[in-house]
């Protein structure tokens, strides 16, 4: 669509110099090409850091809390910071009273505990003679009626003692193995930790290097990068800059096309005009004769049907007059030598050099790119020296000598624990098993008595089973007072070493006392000074200093090192960053072989613009093209001539008729023929340049005006892509340093040069002693002494549940015995009565049915009653 009138070339401009600007805007944003890859660097100061020990979280927890909450009930006296301060100054300066009083609720466990092993095993004895005298754990001599209520007490109670010992035999075990477990894990860390905390401060040189090293990273990557620049940024312009080159290239080509065709037209109606007005009089002359000479024939009288073709005749004539038709000539001349140019080569050159914009830019950017290889394969000095400025070599060595010493010495007790530890995992197992197997006794014994209780009513039974139940509780009884003195001291001498190493150590050690203990001065003799072996800041205690250690403060803000040391003076990169900087901005592109519209094609358009070519009369020449070259038709006249001449009854008339159409068709071949093609051309000329001759004007001028801005447009545009694409280059390779610059920062600060390892080794100590150990080993003295004072209600039980699963031995008075016998008959019911027969000798009486007579009847039951008196006798004898 073209835009008419003078707006055209205005509107093409803002278009343009918006075209420009979105250019402009778009390539700001670097696109994510443009953002920094993340670099991976090796981790460094693992292998200082020590694994976090987690509290075990578990089913046992309401257990471990229970014990804490009994503990604390027992020693209800804070930290004794006097008493241990004596203790460890002055051994022999301890006094017994004071232990005593700290450790009261102890003292008081330890009379229970004395008590029992007093009571319990003499109570046993007492037991044991009596029942080999037959004096204790009988049977029940004497049946009455709330014998059933009594029996069926005893044993629920019993049953839930016995549940009770099962559940805390339960917890023995687990506890019991979980104590061995963690024991031997939690030992052997000790030395692990000692160990890795000795290359706190010494191992720091060597790996602060190991950073130093890792700088090749982020150099490595730039100078991979620095190989495509050139080439990268030219593709960015020659990207950024074909949505415009390529439609004004494309413009150029057609409007060459347009010039030259529009030249041809030009050309051609000029020879065209020529030649139609060269040739139009000579051609009107010879019409003219023909005319007059046709007339006179035609006219003639023995002319036989002349007249409808003596009306054609007098048309014979030209109808063209191109005499009248402006002449173009001055419009050639001011476009002669016109196209100067060969647009088609000109855009073909402009195009090839466009699209070799990549490598252009690549050339000229070839020696700057190797200057900033050069710079980038030095090493900044700084970065170099990040081990050499570390100030530890003093405290490095007071460090390791003292976590040496602390790990030789504490390898006997270790090992000394290890083995003393077994020996309780093997009594607690065994003693546990004791109390497991006297509830399996009680079980047993329960089951069977019950189950002899039960078939007591079938007269075929047999006391077998419940003598039986009744000897599986005496062996529980016998269990119970046999290992009652083994219980009681395995259970006070866990009880006292694990109970003072949670509420002397571990609940202190939480609460930080401990801390606050050892910082305070005279406390801990001089030898165990731990701020001097530490080497920590005289500014800094040791509470504070576990604080900071936790939040990972470095290692020169803790200890005392022999010197200062920043980090930051090391990591500060800016002056090696800024000489790339300064570098990179030296990148330039020249765009002055990208021409667009040469001085020759610009001379084409400007004599093309100012030929008049629009202003050529086109009106007089279409007024004159749309009239036919002759007024008749003449090939239709001669066909008319040739058959009036054989028509004609007049021979002489019909020859010269017939000679004048063969004239006619002889001029027509000559003249008129080439008069009529030359105004078909003319023609076609001057439709195609009255329809184009404006609008090409205007594109022309166009043209020109695009050309010329868009040909001081571009280097500025191609100058600010490349300086965008050139910061964002920049800004990518900068980031790859600042990535290297923040990981080192924190490897160094949170890693290598840390103390947190410091307080990382105190917490796992913490939750290794307190949580993995402390809490399973009071948990196992804990369930063991449930189960220990359990056995007391438990042997209290058993033996008054004994005698009821023993035969009954009866003792009846008379009237007792009289009960069981049936009353006599009346003698309305002499037919048949009902009588109870007593089988003594400890047996129930059994029901039976009998059919007998009341006389018969009268004399069993005296029978009966002489039996019963025999009876009674013998036994009160015996």
């Amino acid at each position: 669509m073209r835009l008419p009138g003078s707006l055209g070339p205005l509107v093409l401009l803002l278009g343009l110099e918006l075209a420009l600007c979105r250019g402009q805007v778009a390539s700001q944003y670097c696109g994510p090409q443009g953002q920094a890859e993340r670099l991976h660097f090796t981790g460094l100061g693992k292998g200082r850091w020590l694994d976090p020990q987690a509290r075990p979280l578990g089913s046992l927890d309401p257990l471990y809390r229970m014990v804490r909450g009994f503990l604390d009930v027992v020693q209800l006296n804070p930290f004794p910071e006097g008493l241990v301060r004596v203790a460890l100054n002055e051994p022999s300066s301890v006094r017994t009273s004071d232990v005593v009083r700290y450790e009261a609720g102890y003292v008081v466990c330890a009379v229970i505990a004395a008590l029992f092993l007093l009571i319990v095993p003499t109570v046993g004895f007492c037991f044991c003679c009596c029942r080999c005298r037959r004096r204790c754990g009988g049977r029940v001599k004497v049946e009455h009626k709330s014998m059933a209520c009594e029996r069926g007490s005893l044993m629920t109670f019993l049953l839930l003692i016995t549940l009770l010992l099962l559940t805390g035999v339960v917890c023995a075990f687990i506890t019991n193995q979980r104590t061995h477990e963690e024991m031997g894990p939690g030992v052997r860390a000790v030395p692990g930790m000692l160990n890795s905390l000795q290359g706190l401060v010494s191992d720091v040189p060597k790996e602060l290097q190991a950073v130093a090293d890792q700088f090749s990273i982020p150099q490595n990557r730039v100078l991979d990068e620095l190989d495509g620049v050139g080439v990268n940024i030219g593709s960015t312009i020659h990207t950024q800059l074909r949505g415009t080159v390529y439609p004004m290239l494309a413009s150029l080509h057609r409007l060459g096309q347009d010039l030259q065709v529009s030249l041809d037209h030009l050309q051609l109606l000029n020879s065209s005009t020529v030649y139609l007005q060269n040739h139009q009089e000579p051609l009107g002359s010879s019409l003219q004769d023909h005319r007059h000479k046709l007339l006179s024939l035609l006219q003639d009288a023995q002319c036989q049907g002349c007249a409808s073709v003596l009306s054609h005749s007098q048309l014979l004539e030209l109808g063209a007059n191109f005499s009248q038709v402006p002449s173009v000539i001055s419009v050639l001349q001011k476009l002669k030598g016109v196209p100067e140019a060969n647009f088609s080569n000109m855009v073909q050159k402009d195009n090839s050099t466009f699209n070799t914009l990549p490598l252009l830019t690549a050339m000229e950017t070839a020696d700057i790119v190797q200057e900033l290889k050069e710079e980038v394969t030095h090493i900044p000095e700084q970065v170099r020296g990040l081990s050499e400025g570390f100030p530890g070599s003093e405290a490095a060595d007071r460090w390791r000598q003292a976590l040496a010493e602390a790990e030789n010495s504490s390898r006997p007790y270790l090992h000394m624990i290890q083995k003393y530890e077994r020996y309780r995992w093997i009594a607690g197992y065994v003693l546990s098993s004791v109390v497991l197997l006297v509830v399996i006794c009680n079980l047993l014994g329960l089951g069977l008595g019950l189950w002899g209780i039960s078939a007591r009513e079938d007269s075929s039974h047999t006391e077998a089973k419940g003598e039986a139940g009744a000897q599986f509780l005496m062996v529980g009884v016998g269990l119970s007072f046999l290992f009652s003195g083994p219980f009681i001291l395995l259970i006070f001498a866990t009880f006292l070493l694990g109970g003072n190493i949670q509420t002397l150590v571990c609940r202190s050690w939480e609460s930080q006392e401990l801390y606050q203990f050892a910082d305070t001065p005279g406390n801990l003799p001089p030898s165990m000074n731990l701020s001097h072996l530490l080497g920590l800041k005289k500014d800094v205690s040791i509470p504070s200093a576990y604080q900071q250690c936790k939040k990972g403060a470095a290692l020169w803000k803790v200890l005392q090192l022999n010197g200062s040391y920043d980090p930051e003076k090391h990591l500060d990169i800016n002056k090696y960053t800024a000489r790339l900087q300064e570098e990179v901005r030296k990148f330039r592109v020249d765009m002055k072989d990208l021409d667009l519209l040469n001085e020759a094609a610009k001379r084409d358009l400007e004599a093309f613009r100012s030929s008049g070519i629009e202003k050529i009369d086109y009106p007089s020449f279409l007024a004159q093209v749309h009239k036919p070259v002759l007024k008749v038709d003449i090939l239709k006249l001669i066909k008319e001539l040739e058959k009036l001449g054989q028509a004609q009854t007049e021979s002489a008339l019909g020859q010269q008729l017939k000679q004048e159409a063969q004239t006619l068709q002889a001029l027509y071949q000559e003249k008129i023929l080439l008069q009529q093609a030359h105004a078909v051309a003319l023609n076609r000329s001057v439709h195609a340049l009255s329809a184009s001759a404006s609008n090409l004007q205007l594109v022309v001028s166009e043209t020109l005006v695009n050309a010329s801005t868009l040909k001081t447009e571009l280097p500025v545009r191609a100058h600010w892509i490349l300086r965008n694409e050139s910061e964002c280059f920049l800004n990518r390779e900068l980031a790859y340093f600042n990535q290297y610059g923040d990981w080192a920062r924190e490897m160094v600060t949170k890693h290598i040069a840390t103390c947190q390892p410091l307080s990382g080794a105190l917490d796992n100590g913490r939750v290794i002693l307190c949580d993995r150990i402390a809490n399973p080993w009071n948990a196992f003295w804990f369930c063991l002494a449930w189960c220990t004072f359990l056995l007391i209600p438990s042997i209290i039980f058993a033996i008054k549940t004994t005698k009821h699963f023993r035969p009954i031995r009866k003792r009846l008075s008379f009237w007792e015995g009289l009960d069981f016998f049936p009353r006599l008959p009346s003698p309305a019911h002499c037919q048949r009565v009902r009588c109870k027969l007593l089988i003594s000798e400890g047996r129930s009486p059994v029901s039976l049915d009998a059919c007998i007579t009341c006389q018969e009847a009268a004399s069993f039951w005296v029978a009966k009653i002489n039996l019963y008196y025999s009876l009674s006798f013998a036994e009160s004898t015996s």
